[in-house]
């Protein structure tokens, strides 16, 4: 199976992109499809360092995450490593451009049949989250 991919053009500098990742309270309040919250237990933003999480969702259920920073590029891209289940490697780059910046999203899965199985979750739940980035870097 491809990769999941998707990609937004956000009329923001890839600065003002970054800083959305950078800042944990920030991150907290747009990370995840709509409706979720989250509560950060570790976060250590650097190439190499561990984010451990709780998704919260609109159904009163919590979701635990744990995941590796593999690599933080600032202003360029960063790509984790989804360490609980399910598996995948999520990158994300920021290409800047005259009217803001393309965010790039690209998902693989480490059982393909795991990706086929949860795509039809995943994809939406993708763009919802670019639509919380987006929300959270242009002013309203």
């Amino acid at each position: 199976m491809r990769p999941l991919q998707t990609s937004r053009l956000i009329p923001a500098s890839p600065e003002q992109i970054f800083s959305a990742f950078t800042d944990p309270a920030r991150l907290a309040r747009w990370w995840g499809p709509a409706g979720f919250r989250n509560t950060f237990e570790l976060f250590q933003f650097e190439t190499g360092g561990r984010w451990k999480y709780v998704m919260h969702g609109p159904d009163g259920r919590d979701y635990d995450n744990e995941s590796t920073f593999v690599e933080v590029l600032p202003r360029q891209k960063v790509v984790i490593e989804h360490t609980s289940l399910p598996k995948y490697r999520l990158t994300i780059t920021l290409e800047p451009s005259e009217v803001g910046t393309t965010v790039s999203w690209v998902q693989e899965f480490e059982k393909p049949d795991v990706a086929r199985g949860i795509a039809h979750i995943v994809v939406p739940a993708n763009e919802q989250n670019l639509d919380r980035l987006t929300a959270e870097v242009v002013p309203a």
